[in-house]
């Protein structure tokens, strides 16, 4: 198996495994069809987009210059994330800060390097990152407020963001008693204090989105927000961000979304909400992170132990039936992936130092630490001579591995390592065991 004109069996000799692998050009492609789609098809309908690339899903330096250099912005979640993208030459103009407990030293560092946008999340941010900048002098801070659109969209239950029972953003559902909303008194408390620029209202429905309806209903429900902004405070924002969550396909057979396809479909669907509501069209911004940079990697994993294991009664199979599962044990595991164990996520692997003729066997993928949910892979057929030292690629793993990844059992962490035209260059180097150690002070 090959990648960017790589031989995986090349890489895991000079590299070992496990390691990322993440294909640039790949990534590239990707950057440029988003930015491509939803500029040309928000300018269709006379309004601009800009495009931030979700840094939480993976974010080097090299990273971080891809994205700029593909004509994306970036979007940070804390301060490491934000001094890596700093590190990576961004201009903070071009760097939002999102977080909903930020810190005052995240607070600050963002103030330091000018960062474009701040998505307040709560009431009290509101306070204290005014009272910083009243305390620092200078400009008013520019910031987005992130609100609640009660749209529940994406996957799992932990990944969908938009809902009132959890900690993100604030709710445009009116209060108690019919009192205006906590989204509504947000955005009057920026208003109301001249150290902050309002510069609009920030709306994130979910993950792993493959219905463009979603957008379409929390894109109505933030322009009516806005319009009503400005009837009662005569305030018309500028800008209306409806967050990122575009999905990919992580099994065969399953299509992700298409950046085209949304993109005409929300521009179109927010020009006549706009047209409806009287109002303007803002500036609009997307934040796409997984959709760019998930298919772009794989996880490269040498096999060690294969144990098969009778099971009975297997749900898949039916009731008092009888199959074998061959448990096919990694050199990794959920230290690098802890998506499987964490929310159920599903994954594709496929054999990737030789051909085979066996006939396939039902496999497990599954990791070597000391927890029964270690799986990387819940189900795959692999040919059924699976063995000692053969190389298995684990598609799509590019977001949420590396930056999900843990210690856990004290493995150090693997390399993130770049293919381009046949050549391979380690962006993050490989942990080693002197790294643990001299961590551990003690």
């Amino acid at each position: 198996m090959s990648v960017g004109g790589v031989d995986l069996r090349d890489l895991a000799a000079e590299q070992g495994t496990p390691s990322y692998v993440l294909d640039e050009a790949d990534f590239r492609s990707r950057a440029r069809a988003y930015r491509t789609a939803f500029e040309q098809a928000f300018a269709a309908v006379g309004s601009g987009v800009d495009v931030y690339y979700a840094g939480k899903a993976l974010l080097t330096v090299a990273v971080a210059r891809w994205a700029r250099e593909e004509g994306l912005r970036v979007d940070t979640a804390s301060g490491g994330e934000l001094a890596v993208a700093l590190r990576a030459g961004v201009p903070g103009a071009e760097l939002g800060l999102h977080g909903n407990n930020k810190s005052d030293a995240e607070l600050e560092r963002a103030l330091d390097a000018g960062v474009g946008r701040i998505i307040v999340d709560s009431l009290v941010e509101i306070e204290r990152l005014a009272d910083l900048v009243a305390a620092r002098g200078g400009d008013p801070a520019p910031v987005m407020v992130r609100v609640t659109t009660g749209v529940h969209a994406g996957g799992h239950e932990y990944i969908s963001t938009a809902h009132e029972d959890q900690k993100f953003g604030l709710s445009v559902a009116p209060g108690a008693d019919g009192a205006e909303s906590p989204a509504f008194a947000a955005l009057r408390a920026v208003l109301a204090r001249p150290e902050l620029r309002l510069l609009g209202i920030h709306s994130h429905i979910g993950s792993q989105i493959l219905d463009p309806d979603g957008f379409e209903v929390a894109a109505r429900v933030v322009l009516q927000l806005r319009a009503d902004l400005a009837e009662a405070t005569g305030v018309l924002v500028e800008e209306v961000d409806l967050g990122g969550g575009y999905g990919i396909a992580y099994l065969p057979g399953e299509v992700a979304l298409d950046p085209e396809r949304v993109a005409k479909d929300v521009a179109g669907a927010v020009d006549g909400i706009a047209a409806r509501l009287g109002t303007p069209l803002p500036r609009f911004s997307i934040e796409p992170g997984r959709a760019i940079v998930g298919p772009a990697g794989l996880t490269l994993y040498t096999v060690g132990t294969v144990k098969p294991v009778v099971v009975t009664g297997d749900g898949k199979d039916g009731a008092g039936t009888t199959v074998v599962r061959t448990y096919v044990s990694v050199d990794g595991g959920m230290s690098d992936n802890i998506r499987p164990a964490l929310y159920g996520a599903r994954y594709h692997a496929e054999l990737a130092n030789r051909t085979s003729d066996a006939a396939p066997v039902l496999a497990r993928v599954v990791g070597k630490h000391c927890e029964s949910g270690d799986i990387v892979v819940h189900d795959v057929e692999l040919p059924g001579d699976v063995r000692a030292g053969d190389l298995l690629a684990v598609a799509a793993t590019g977001a949420y591995g590396r930056s999900m990844a843990s210690n856990y059992n004290l493995l150090p962490r693997p390399p993130v390592v770049a293919v381009l035209d046949g050549g391979t260059r380690v962006l993050v180097r490989r942990e080693t065991v002197d790294d643990l150690l001299a961590l551990d002070v003690g």
